[in-house]
């Protein structure tokens, strides 16, 4: 391993752009509605985390889930498309505090996509629990990792330093 490698974290590792942010309005648009991503070229890992950020506005004991899974395929247009490896059930990721609060963070799925076809995407489904009240804002990104071949390259990725 190299001193490049041994101090920056992202020597072995690459971002994606998955999904844009997603609007939530419980018990309306976006809320329990499955939000498929855009394809990922995984040829060269084995191995993809996807970082779900997000804020939410919850009444007091009020809930913000996701759950998630992902997909292959054999072309970035999702010929041949099936669902990959196990999904992860719906997951409280925040909770209103007592008078409601505005709640942000992150929410993290790794996946082994070691067998996996070419190309990977993420399905990921909020659901906030109050009807018509909370709401949440969700992006999505994709850190691949476990490369089979150093050092990684990856289009749509533009580092900044």
């Amino acid at each position: 391993m190299s001193k490049a490698t041994e101090h920056d974290a992202f020597a072995t590792l690459a971002a994606a752009y998955v999904a844009a942010s997603t609007a939530v309005t419980a018990g309306g648009s976006g809320d329990n509605t499955e939000v498929s991503g855009a394809y990922i070229d995984c040829q060269d890992v084995e191995s993809i985390t996807f970082l779900l950020p997000f804020t939410t506005t919850l009444g007091a004991g009020e809930t913000l889930t996701i759950a998630c899974n992902i997909q292959d395929a054999t072309s970035s247009g999702g010929a041949g498309v099936a669902d990959y490896g196990d999904a992860v059930a719906a997951t409280v990721v925040a909770t209103g505090e007592t008078g409601g609060s505005t709640e942000t963070g992150v929410a993290v799925a790794t996946f082994d996509v070691s067998g996996a076809n070419r190309y990977i995407r993420l399905q990921f489904t909020p659901n906030a629990s109050a009807s018509g009240t909370d709401t949440a804002a969700i992006q999505a990104v994709a850190i691949l990792g476990g490369q089979k071949r150093n050092p990684p390259s990856f289009a749509g990725m533009t580092r900044l330093n």
